[in-house]
């Protein structure tokens, strides 16, 4: 049964098999990753873990504070998933929640079941929508997030090409 936790150091390993199965680069949507993240050693991986952890940026006007979750089934990472609240220019282009499973975990509900779980915690937050953006050729993205009751804004152009623009409300207190 997955389960949402913290990013934690405990399974570096266990990131790192998921990392190597996405193949080489920065796009696994969900954890934060960026290229100056050194994650292959124990000391870089810890500092990435401690950023994931940490507070807004504070030069920011209006700081978005991240929440990240691990999707992990035992000691097995499955994906990552992220909730941004607040709004600022990066929110406006890429949505208030992102969220990546690896490839030998998808076709199996682990996004819908994960987004369902941050959908709970924005709630707790006191938001009463978020919005979910996904590229226009990915249909199962698109699906998870029609699942709970998105509603397509439209497609814009960004740097990565077009992309579906959904809001999901979420009034009302958690199940």
């Amino acid at each position: 049964m997955p389960e949402l936790i913290a990013p934690t150091t405990r399974l570096h390993a266990a990131w790192l098999e998921a990392h190597q199965e996405w193949g080489p680069g920065v796009h696994e949507d969900g954890f934060g990753l960026r290229l100056s993240d050194e994650v292959g050693s124990l000391a870089g991986f810890a500092a990435w873990v401690a950023r994931l952890s940490g507070e807004p940026d504070r030069a920011k006007v209006v700081p978005v504070r991240t929440v990240y979750r691990w999707i992990v089934d035992g000691d097995r990472v499955l994906g990552g998933i992220a909730l941004r609240h607040g709004f600022d220019e990066f929110v406006e282009r890429s949505g208030h929640i992102g969220y990546g499973v690896r490839p030998s975990a998808r076709c199996r509900g682990v996004a819908t079941w994960a987004l369902g779980r941050m959908l709970d915690e924005a709630r707790v937050l006191g938001m009463s929508r978020v919005l979910a953006v996904c590229a226009t050729g990915n249909i199962a993205s698109a699906r998870t997030i029609e699942r709970h009751g998105g509603v397509l804004e439209g497609i814009r152009d960004t740097d990565l090409g077009p992309a579906r623009r959904y809001w999901i409300e979420i009034g009302g207190s958690s199940a």
